[in-house]
Order: structure tokens, then sequence, then C-alpha cells
């Protein structure tokens, strides 16, 4: 595994790291962040994964939400993939939302995407692999969390391994990306015309299934995606009827930023550790 460490700064006690290594799934080289809480009382560590939105890469959440003072403060780690493949020879559109930095978190299945955007298995199997080598006294235990297409990604990660991930939370995610125009830009580059085969990676189709962890959203009322891309309706409708827990907060006056983020962080942390612990 060719994994090097690029950057590291001590933080509320703990460690930021920032790695770049070559992916086989990806073929690509990939980086990623990791938050390591200091553990002065050894105890057994679990795992949070960050997944961000169209045109981040893994510095964003790292930089600008702050995170690191709750999860030095409730002792858990936290993985912040990059929102794509990157590189010279990885295929690209001129649009900020197709191609690098919106890899929307799917395998892709149509050319020129198929050969490198194959996110969903790079983070259940590759970069979970690596997770699981960095967090020492690691319990095994995870959930997951995301933004905007970062939270799509949560849902369809977290719902198509509900046994794995103990909770799913996300600010401002697209809930329905087989009927907003982000999604169905992707999708139909990425998985082809064809919609039946958009389902599975369609939040709002996976909730239909039994079984699935519980969930906390957060969206803001002044946010200029909301509701056009961001539509909650079919989402909730398909979660009531499989009696699925799902805690939606729409949110006076906040837009789409980090500013949103930051403020109803602690919210979120709580949601997982409680069904971490």
């Amino acid at each position: 595994m060719s994994l090097k460490l690029i950057e590291q700064h001590c933080i509320f006690d703990g460690e930021q790291y920032k790695y770049r290594h070559y992916s086989e799934v990806l073929q690509c080289d990939m980086t990623f962040s990791i938050y390591l809480p200091s553990n002065k009382e050894r105890k057994k560590i679990p795992l949070i994964w960050w997944l961000s939105g169209l045109t981040c890469t893994d510095d964003n959440f790292s930089q600008k939400s702050g995170f690191q003072r709750l999860a030095e403060k409730y002792q858990v780690a936290v993985i912040i993939p990059d929102t794509s493949p990157r590189g010279e020879n990885v295929a690209n559109d001129e649009a900020w939302d197709l191609g690098q930095g919106a890899g929307f978190y799917l395998n892709a299945t149509q050319d020129p995407w198929a050969k490198n955007y194959k996110m969903y298995t790079y983070i259940t199997d590759e970069l979970s692999g690596i997770a699981s080598t960095l967090v020492p006294n690691f319990s095994g235990k995870e959930s997951i969390m995301g933004h905007s297409m970062g939270g799509h990604g949560a849902f369809v990660i977290g719902m198509k391994n509900a046994s794995r991930f103990k909770a799913i939370s996300a600010f401002s995610p697209i809930l329905s990306p087989s009927q907003v125009p982000w999604g169905i830009k992707a999708f139909s580059s990425y998985l082809g015309e064809d919609k039946t085969a958009w389902k599975e990676w369609d939040a709002s189709e996976l909730i239909k299934e039994t079984g699935m962890p519980p969930i906390l959203i957060s969206q803001g009322t002044a946010d200029t995606f909301y509701p056009e891309q961001l539509v909650e309706t079919t989402f909730l409708e398909n979660a009531r009827e499989s009696n699925q827990e799902v805690n939606y907060k729409k949110i006076e006056g906040y837009d789409h930023s980090y500013f949103f983020i930051a403020t109803f962080l602690d919210d979120h942390f709580a949601f997982h550790m409680k069904h971490l612990s």
C-alpha cells in the first residue's frame, strides 16, 4: 500500500493527518484526511465518515467546520475522503457539477466514467481497509455523515450497508437525485439513461427497505439550492411508509454553507455518539 503522509497538525490535543495513496479501485492518486483523538485513556475508538459536497475536497470539512473539537470531546476518529477520482488521465467535464469534484459516491457504468468513477467501492472497500489500520484501538463501530452531494453519498453508503453503519446524518442532502437537476445530470452521465439502474443510488428508493439506521437531517430555509435540488417530500413519504426513524429539521435563516454546518455540528455529533457508544 503506497500511503504517504503529506500533512500533520495538532489540534484540540488530537492529530489531523492528510495522506496520499494510489487507489487500485480508482486507478489514480487520491488524498484523504483523518482525525485521530488523543485517546489518553486508551479506550476503544469508533469512526465517523464525512462525505463532502460538489466541488469540495477533503480539506473543506477539516479546515472550515471545527469538527476536531467535537471529535476530541467524544474521542471519535473522523475520516474524510475526497469527492471524486483526480488527475490528468481521469475523465472530466467543464461543468462544476460533473466529473472531478462531483463523483456522486456511486460506481459509474458508462464511458468515459466507468474506468475511474467507482467512489462507492473505493470508500466501502479500499479506503475502509486503510482506515482500519490507521485508527488505534478501533472499536469496529462506524457511522456516516455528509453535506449536499455528500449527504446523498452518506445515505447511499449507509443504507446499502445498514448492518455496518450505526447512524446516518446529513446537512442539506440531495435526497431524491433521480428527480432533481444535479442528480439527473450525474446519473444520466455515470449510469446511462435507463432509470431503473438509478434506483440503487437514490436514497428515496433505498429508504423503502426495512432495517435502516436512524437518520438525522438538517436543512436551512435560506439555502439557495432548496427546494429545487434538495426537495425532501418523496424521501420523507417513503420513510413514513416504511416506518423508518427520520428526524428532519428545517432551520430558519440558514444557507448551504459551512457556517450552517459549523453551527449545528454539535447536534450531529451528539446524535452519532448516541449510536456509537
